[in-house]
């Protein structure tokens, strides 16, 4: 057979009810994922690795959790040194390897080395750098890391310099600074005169569409991270008002329209039929979205879950995930498993015939099975982890959390009155109680023990698949997994 063309869209905090598809309570229609989910096969138990941006986007390339890597809590910011470890392959160096062109259009956020005029003098809170030379050259980025090419932004569309990036030089040089608020938020920082945030989502689509147009005679990978809807939520003129609920919605929308796009170029350069298209989001919806003002509207995009981007809880992790590929997967199926983001380095070796070696891809399962309606997925569990780092394990109808909240931004927060009441741990059976209302640690004591257990072996051992046991990165016991001393 020969080898797919493979789309991996990644949205950038969309939640599992922002698709109508997924959601029959969604107030507003998103034709295309919906056309996705209809003509191929739509994943109701996905999850993130992590509940936020830089963590899941380092699960999905290298195939491994990424609290294994030195990044414990939190996030990145737009002049980060690299994450990705020297010499880790990703599935950008496996698809390379195996005759693909591979392409990153979009939102990096895995951090990139930056030029300076003397030594890097770094900066809290994703602030601006200032002695970046923007005339040199980038080292350690996506084409370091098994892209052919690269043109996108370093970190969120939120977080400065506010400059497109070809492979690895700066397009224009930052001439001036700007910054917004409310919805529009973005931070205060360096912007090139051709870099307009409202343009963004648009110009890098078309960059997709001429990326498509200019490799379709060979096999290609394309990862396009969108910078959207994450803030600065900015639909353009024509979206305004479109969703009937407020600007979240209306980008929402804007991002169908987009991937629409994309799917439109793939038919009409005859690809289709061979073409695996993957949309999916990097952790839920945010609070930026204003979650008050369009349950006032009718919508939630945490679906029934609880919680929402950066929580432990469900509402943080659990993605959208729709994948399409006429040849293989039928069409309107539905898969109830519980997958992961990380699973895709593993599927992708599998499809191509390559076994990974022990240092490749640690906690990632070929999903391959389950696309092609097998009942073949061999996971043991799923470990997700929330903003502030603390880990859950999922084994079965049971979650069991390590921490006494929300681990996030919703109630309970870390560190609240309200959460140094509660009990150490939490543990869910989700076939009961999928909102996650009713904390049974007391009564399953022995699944409390035999979920941590698990989790401390994978933490441990380095992977959570067969195979030698690997190192993790950073420190060896960091704070939000010292029970793995007790």
């Amino acid at each position: 057979m020969k080898k797919p063309n493979i789309i991996y869209i990644l949205a950038d905090d969309m939640g599992y009810g922002d698709i109508s598809y997924l959601n029959e309570k969604c107030p507003f229609k998103t034709r295309y994922f919906d056309q996705l989910g209809e003509e191929g096969m739509s994943f109701t138990d996905a999850h993130a690795t992590s509940a936020v941006c830089t963590p899941s986007r380092y699960g999905i390339l290298t195939g491994r959790y990424n609290w294994r890597s030195r990044l414990k809590t939190g996030v990145i910011g737009g002049y980060t040194p690299h994450l990705i470890e020297d010499g880790r392959q990703t599935v950008a160096n496996l698809l390379s390897d195996s005759g693909y062109y591979t392409a990153c259009i979009g939102k990096w956020h895995l951090g990139m080395d930056w030029p300076c005029h003397g030594e890097f003098k770094s900066v809290p809170d994703f602030g601006v750098v200032e002695n970046v030379d923007y005339t040199g050259i980038i080292k350690n980025g996506p084409v370091d890391f098994g892209f052919d090419y690269y043109y996108g932004i370093s970190a969120s569309l939120d977080m400065p310099p506010y400059v497109y990036i070809e492979n690895n030089k700066v397009v224009e040089l930052p001439t001036k600074v700007t910054s917004d608020s409310g919805k529009r938020f973005w931070r205060e920082g360096p912007t090139a005169p051709n870099f307009k945030h409202e343009q963004v989502l648009p110009h890098l689509t078309d960059k997709v569409v001429q990326t498509i147009e200019e490799h379709k005679e060979e096999p290609f990978f394309i990862y396009f991270p969108l910078p959207a809807p994450h803030t600065p939520i900015l639909p353009t003129k024509e979206w305004i008002g479109k969703s009937g609920t407020n600007e979240y919605g209306d980008f929402v929308m804007m991002c169908d329209a987009m991937v629409g796009k994309v799917m439109e170029k793939v038919k009409a350069c005859g690809l289709e039929e061979n073409t695996i298209i993957i949309y999916t989001s990097d952790n839920g919806c945010s609070p930026s979205a204003d979650y008050k003002e369009l349950a006032e509207k009718g919508h939630n995009p945490s679906y029934i879950f609880r919680g929402h981007k950066a929580d432990i809880y469900e509402g943080g992790h659990r993605i959208p995930l729709l994948i399409k590929w006429p040849e293989v997967i039928k069409a309107g199926s539905q898969c109830n498993e519980t997958v992961c983001l990380a699973d895709f380095m593993a599927t992708m070796a599998d499809l191509l015939g390559v076994i990974l070696p022990d240092n490749m891809g640690e906690d990632s399962v070929s999903e391959l099975g389950l696309w092609k309606g097998q009942d073949q997925y061999t996971r043991e569990a799923l470990v997700h982890q929330s903003i502030d780092g603390s880990l859950s394990i999922r084994k079965g109808k049971y979650k069991l959390e390590m921490c006494k909240g929300s681990g996030g931004w919703s109630y309970p927060v870390p560190g609240s009155e309200a959460e140094r009441q509660l009990p150490h741990v939490q543990l869910y059976d989700l076939e009961v109680d999928i909102k996650e209302q009713h904390n049974i640690y007391e009564q399953h004591p022995e699944v409390v023990k035999e979920l941590k257990e698990l989790l401390t072996k994978y933490v441990k051992e380095g992977r959570s698949t067969p195979g030698i046991p690997q190192k993790n990165n950073g420190v060896e016991v960091w704070e939000t997994i010292k029970w793995i001393t007790e």
